[in-house]
């Protein structure tokens, strides 16, 4: 996400306009201000950066190493290992503990090994890197990166500074957004870019994925298209699925969401997600919402474990045809 765009033309977006340097983030400026204090001071610690993707945790550390390193310095000083990489103990044995333990000679400084994904490692891989660690923490920085910090060991989280990277904010997002739209000369309406930063949720690389791969389908970023392009309910959809179930009888309400469920090839959890959200902005008495909740609460769990989406379908219409009968009761 930085200025510079002489690189590819055929690069993804979130690749091309990935921030080259610290001052590029746009967000966790109490992070960044922190980091940057250890690099203008050489006193860089391990660390440990862990929250949802999308929120610039691979791009902060390469952000760093740049900032440290120059560009002929770089492949020689920094070894990345992702979690498309074989990290098991071997890899921690081999690759990292002879790049750790080999001094840079000519050059000032520590090496730096980045370890993007690390929850992804086994147990007895994270043991083994404790131990390197340890041993060479003179002449050489850890950065382990995880979306679950639980699934890193604790004798791992003790060696390291931690930071949380949280969920990007809409505000920060929008400008950025708007940086590469003015960059790709793409058009897009006002609802076109709530829908874009509405279904990233919080996500910067969701984001840009969503608006590059929208603005190549159509020739306008609107709300519609957006939700098309990613093959998410419309909000119109959801209106009307919500008025059938409440409105209709049991047969023309399935009968009319499983015609639209084939028409927008659309899936019965992403149908829920929206129904709920929606049941929490309409107005309904408080024990015929807990009704629904627990229900829908239910039948997400029995649908991410494997069950007929025709059946659940039933089920969330059931639902709201006895929400509607609560509804009547109040009423005489």
């Amino acid at each position: 996400m930085s200025k510079d765009t002489t690189q590819s033309p055929n690069l993804p977006w979130v690749e091309k306009y990935r921030p080259k340097q610290l001052d590029d983030l746009i967000s966790h400026k109490d992070i960044i201000s922190t980091i940057s204090k250890f690099v203008s001071e050489e006193r860089l610690p391990h660390l440990l950066f862990y929250g949802p993707p999308g929120t610039g945790k691979t791009s902060t550390i390469l952000a760093v190493a740049k900032q440290i390193y120059s560009p002929k310095e770089f492949n020689s000083m920094v070894l990345e290992l992702n979690a498309s990489d074989d990290r098991g103990i071997g890899i921690v044995r081999g690759q990292i503990l002879s790049f750790a333990s080999t001094r840079t000679i000519f050059k000032k400084g520590f090496k730096l090994v980045i370890l993007d994904e690390a929850d992804a490692m086994t147990k007895d891989a994270q043991n083994a890197l404790r131990r390197v660690i340890e041993k060479f923490t003179e002449n050489t920085r850890f950065c382990i990166i995880c979306n679950y910090l639980s699934k890193i060991i604790p004798a791992l989280q003790s060696r390291c500074t931690r930071f949380r990277f949280g969920p990007l904010k809409q505000e920060q997002m929008v400008p950025r957004l708007e940086y590469v739209i003015s960059q790709e000369n793409v058009n897009v309406s006002q609802s076109g870019m709530k829908a874009l930063v509405t279904l990233a949720n919080g996500d910067m690389r969701r984001a840009l994925n969503i608006l590059q791969s929208t603005s190549m389908a159509f020739d306008e970023v609107t709300e519609d298209n957006v939700y098309i392009c990613v093959g998410h309910p419309l909000r119109k959809d959801i209106e009307n699925i919500v008025n059938w179930v409440l409105n209709e009888n049991f047969t023309t309400a399935y009968q009319n969401i499983m015609i639209l469920k084939t028409q927008k090839g659309l899936a019965l959890e992403d149908v829920l997600t929206e129904v709920h959200s929606y049941v929490h902005r309409i107005d309904l008495p408080l024990h015929v919402r807990m009704h629904l909740l627990e229900k829908m609460a239910d039948i997400e769990y029995r649908l991410a474990s494997g069950t007929s989406e025709k059946i659940q379908l039933s089920s969330l219409i059931a639902a709201f045809q006895i929400a509607r009968d609560l509804l009547a009761q109040e009423a005489k």
